[in-house]
């Protein structure tokens, strides 16, 4: 077993870094349905589970007798605040974060503690003890990645199985023997590895960014397919935030943290109670055409924010976009979007397209992993992704839409990661309301703006932004080693 390194290989990221330069993803690579907390350290160390037995054969899976699970790094400092120790669970039970209602997560990891043993995909009977077989490793860090993991499966004769995987940010998982850009054998009718790129693209079709993304798409789904999981990540979006505007109480993980967006909810509209989801947004949006006024606006949308990232807080069904820890942004906007400017059904699809393509440009450019980038890769980059989709769905031109993720990400740049407790919770929370009023300030600011005029472009501060993260210090890149999560002192019963 080789012996963790103390840090991370800053060349082997740099090389990786320019292989995904040009990998070919989907915006449902981006903009996908998960379970909170966070995308990089519940998601992805949950499909890593998975997939490392996934990825055995039938024969070797029969054969375990015992699997340990090793988590460094980022992971190991904040993994008990981000469930991590959960997520790789319910993955060696091969659950599929996606199906699974997160209401049936805190019984199916009571029983796995009772009854001492997991089911490995539901099939293989071996002992288990969390406290025993979850290994935290927080004073060591594998190469490649701060989210470092590695999975141990004991077969007979003594023989072992392991494998090392890294969660990257926004759910994706990567392992040491991976070749980055696993789709660049796609050819895609406009390939896109640069705002450059996109913005010649759009010119080249006379249309607008989401005109480009949908053409893409159609080289991996039908019209129809890309429609329809459109519409299912708009109504996981509605009915997060809908839930999270129902319900009252306190956040698990120690804080105390009350959650406030039904209060704020109730202070807004008194029919706080429709049986449904759609009916209540149906009341909403009637209320808002007799009267909005500009504080009226910044309440919704604040309340919209922070009832997403209280349900992802409470492991809550969530859409990560492009993690979870900022999965509140793009809701608020694109609800600012249908409720306060009237956008439609096919504004709203061109909506995601748009804000999902600015998310690919970042994760190839620089980083969406708050553990390589500080919150400037997750609160930044969902509020460019929303600003330019916004900029686009209130007329904007190409360039203005670009300038708008940029200008949003520009005042984003260098902000740190540092979780009271390693929740995703203080200041977490909250960061989601103003990531989404930057997004609306940027998109209004660009729809006023010559793009010739522009003194940065949206390629440079995109590398601005890699450069900020790889000279921040790792204090402040998801680690609670710096900044709030040591100034203020805390008592936690659970973390």
């Amino acid at each position: 077993m080789s012996k963790p390194s103390s840090g991370v290989n800053s060349g082997d990221l740099q090389n990786r870094k320019a292989d995904r330069a040009s990998e070919r993803l989907s915006i449902f690579d981006i903009i996908k349905i998960g379970v909170g907390p966070s995308s990089s350290h519940t998601m992805g160390p949950w499909i890593a589970a998975r997939r490392f037995l996934g990825e055995m054969s039938s024969r070797n899976l029969a054969g375990i007798s015992r699997v340990t699970v090793h988590l460094y790094g980022s992971l190991a400092k904040t993994g008990k605040g981000h469930a991590t120790d959960v997520a790789v669970q319910l993955g060696l039970a091969g659950v599929d974060p996606e199906a699974i209602d997160p209401d049936d997560i805190p019984a199916r990891i009571q029983e796995i503690a009772f009854q001492g043993y997991i089911k490995l995909l539901g099939q293989q009977v071996v002992p288990f003890e969390p406290s025993r077989d979850v290994i935290f490793h927080k004073g060591e860090s594998l190469p490649i990645h701060p989210n470092g993991m590695r999975f141990v499966a004991a077969l007979p004769k003594e023989e072992i199985i392991q494998a090392e995987f890294y969660s990257v940010g926004g759910g994706f998982v990567i392992s040491e023997k991976d070749e980055i850009g696993q789709q660049n054998g796609v050819e895609l009718p406009y390939e896109i590895d640069s705002a450059g790129d996109l913005l010649a693209s759009c010119l080249a079709i006379d249309g607008k960014i989401s005109e480009v993304v949908r053409r893409n798409e159609q080289t991996w789904r039908t019209d129809e397919e890309i429609d329809d999981r459109l519409q299912q990540i708009y109504d996981t979006m509605l009915h997060c935030v809908f839930r999270g505007c129902h319900t009252e109480g306190v956040l698990p993980g120690g804080l105390g943290v009350k959650r406030r967006a039904a209060a704020y909810a109730r202070t807004l509209h008194s029919q706080t109670q429709a049986e449904h989801t759609f009916g209540w947004f149906q009341e909403i949006e009637k209320t808002a055409q007799q009267s909005s006024g500009f504080s009226e606006v910044i309440d919704w949308v604040t309340c919209f924010a922070l009832a997403v990232n209280e349900e992802n807080a409470a492991l809550g069904r969530v859409v990560t976009a492009p993690t979870n820890g900022s999965a509140g942004v793009i809701p608020a906007v694109l609800l600012y979007f249908r409720i306060f400017c009237g956008a439609d059904k096919q504004a709203i699809y061109n909506f995601l397209l748009s804000a999902g393509e600015i998310g690919c440009l970042f994760k190839k450019g620089a980083t969406i992993s708050a553990a390589m980038g500080g919150c400037q890769a997750e609160i930044g980059v969902s509020s460019a992704m929303a600003a330019a989709a916004l900029a686009e769905g209130l007329g904007a031109t190409p360039s203005q839409a670009a300038i708008a993720a940029e200008i949003a990400m520009e005042h984003h740049l260098g902000m740190t990661c540092d979780p009271i407790g390693g929740l995703v919770q203080v200041p977490c929370i909250e960061r989601n309301a103003f990531g989404a009023m930057k997004a609306i300030t940027a998109a209004r600011m660009a729809l006023k703006r010559d793009p010739v005029d522009a003194c940065v472009s949206l390629d440079g501060v995109i590398q601005t932004m890699w450069e900020t993260a790889q000279g921040m210090h790792e204090n402040y890149k998801e680690t609670s080693d710096g900044g709030l999560a040591v100034l203020i002192p805390v008592s936690m019963s659970e973390c």
